[in-house]
């Protein structure tokens, strides 16, 4: 993955995802090593969630290769105050959404994959056109 020039076109796909989808709160880009790339939230927790969910998505990913269902596209953590869902951006950057107990979480599924595929060609920079 090249590092993208500026984060701003990242950024601005994180922003539109949380317009078109009700409940998110916050979204992030990370390495799957838990380097932060990109953030759409106003916490000052982004580093730390880009390392929990690197390792949340490390365990879904090996959960998945364990029982033979091919590779990781995405895990949902539900919780008593809201959701984390991880989604894969190829081998190596997934996207964390974080959401409230609102979330709409079929919205999300629906808008989840555009989503991706925009990160994905954005990382890669101009090549991957």
């Amino acid at each position: 993955m090249k590092p993208p020039s500026s984060s701003t076109a990242l950024i601005s796909e994180l922003q539109a995802l949380r317009e078109k989808v009700v409940g998110i709160t916050d979204s992030i880009i990370s390495t799957s090593d838990g380097l932060l790339v990109a953030s759409d939230s106003d916490s000052g927790e982004q580093e730390s969630l880009a390392a929990l969910c690197a390792a949340g998505m490390a365990l879904g990913s090996r959960t998945a290769a364990h029982l033979g269902l091919g590779g990781l596209r995405e895990s949902v953590v539900r919780a008593a105050g809201g959701h984390v869902v991880f989604a894969a951006i190829g081998e190596h950057t997934l996207l964390a959404v974080v959401g409230d107990e609102g979330l709409d979480l079929a919205g999300l599924r629906r808008e989840l994959p555009g989503a991706v595929d925009v990160l994905g060609k954005l990382l890669a920079g101009p090549a991957a056109g």
